[in-house]
């Protein structure tokens, strides 16, 4: 086995702190879908990790918070017919979902106000199409 999977350039998670579990898959592969344990599940401890600082631990915490089990972020790959195929989906999923909630939140949106000339092209607009409407109606009302 390699040494971990590169999230970021600073980050890398140890192999040590992966758990790969097999089992059965359903969907494509004939008969030997009942005899060959091609489904992955990948597990990161991400509460327990310590290849991580605590402040972006607390991020990941946050932004996965949906997806994790005490603690433990789960990833299930089972769309390949072969093993191999399914560990390196499920490692290039947890991968990406890693790195997403790693990244630094946006800056903050600076409130900015319709110009001047914005507001006089919206109600310009919509004196045009009241008047249109106006113009449509049969008995003048």
């Amino acid at each position: 086995m390699d040494d971990g999977l590169r999230v970021t350039d600073r980050w890398t998670v140890p192999a040590a702190e992966l758990r790969e579990r097999f089992s059965r898959s359903s969907g494509p592969g004939g008969q030997g879908v009942n005899t060959t344990d091609s489904r992955v599940e990948l597990s990161f401890d991400v509460a327990g990790t310590t290849s991580l600082p605590p402040a972006l631990r607390e991020r990941v915490r946050e932004r996965l918070a949906g997806r994790l089990v005490d603690g433990v972020l789960t990833i299930a790959a089972s769309e390949h017919r072969a093993q191999l195929a399914n560990r390196e989906a499920a490692r290039e999923r947890l991968v990406a979902l890693l790195r997403e909630a790693v990244a630094p939140p946006p800056p903050p949106r600076r409130p900015t106000r319709p110009s001047r000339g914005a507001k006089e092209r919206r109600l310009a607009d919509k004196k045009r199409q009241s008047q249109r409407k106006r113009d449509r109606r049969a008995d003048g009302d």
